[in-house]
């Protein structure tokens, strides 16, 4: 077995399981938990859970006011990041060739030139976002090794995939073994780190609206 037949094969089942089983997991988890979290009544007046949920998420896509100066880059980074990352997911031919195979949907594709180069500006966006992190006091502070290795395996498939496109370092079977391992080893690792945040953070932001509007808060 080559090494591109152990990635397209063994590698990637097994990862895909664990990111299905793992992502389950903590998705039931989460929905497990108790909403309403304080014994007394909702004051005069309170948002309704699911409506307060509603508005918990939508008013944390942009930053408060008195919080917009020193949070900007962090949040403009982050839709650059996560537009990006989208983008090459979802709308580069052959990953979409991918996923037709895995669940028989297909959509049309952006040309290859376009997403190689919002590979580029996503892997900037990256590296960006780390050198933020090691510049801010408090960012460096809060940070553990969960966010440096999300963050690495993050970037390890949009860097491999762009050197497979370009056919730089190595033979192309090479390369694009590697660049599914390292996307196996993404989904791996996706449910049990910060990464999981892509699918957790509406419900934390949900909670968080609950709790507010419960209390009266303004959001």
């Amino acid at each position: 077995m080559t090494l591109l037949e152990f990635a397209r094969g063994p590698a990637l089942q097994v990862a895909m399981i664990i990111f299905v089983l793992g992502a389950t997991w903590r998705f039931f988890g989460a929905l497990l938990l108790p909403w309403r979290l304080a014994p007394a009544e909702p004051r005069k007046g309170a948002l309704s859970p699911i409506a307060a949920a509603f508005k918990g998420v939508v008013v944390k896509m942009w930053p408060h006011k008195p919080f917009q100066k020193a949070g900007m880059f962090t949040f403009v980074n982050g839709y650059i990041l996560h537009f990006g990352l989208a983008i090459v997911v979802f709308l580069f031919a052959p990953h979409i060739l991918f996923i037709k195979g895995l669940t028989g949907l297909s959509w049309p594709a952006l040309p290859n030139n376009l997403v190689y180069t919002v590979g580029v500006v996503t892997m900037a966006s990256l590296v960006a976002g780390l050198v933020h992190r090691l510049r801010s006091p408090v960012l460096r502070l809060i940070s553990r090794f969960d966010d440096y290795l999300s963050w690495l395996l993050t970037l390890l498939p949009v860097l491999t995939g762009l050197l497979a496109a370009a056919h730089l370092g190595a033979r192309y079977e090479t390369l694009l073994a590697v660049h599914i391992l390292s996307i196996c080893t993404f989904l791996i690792w996706f449910p049990f780190g910060k990464l999981m945040h892509a699918f957790m953070f509406v419900f934390s932001r949900a909670m968080t609206g609950v709790r507010m509007g419960q209390r009266g808060a303004e959001l």
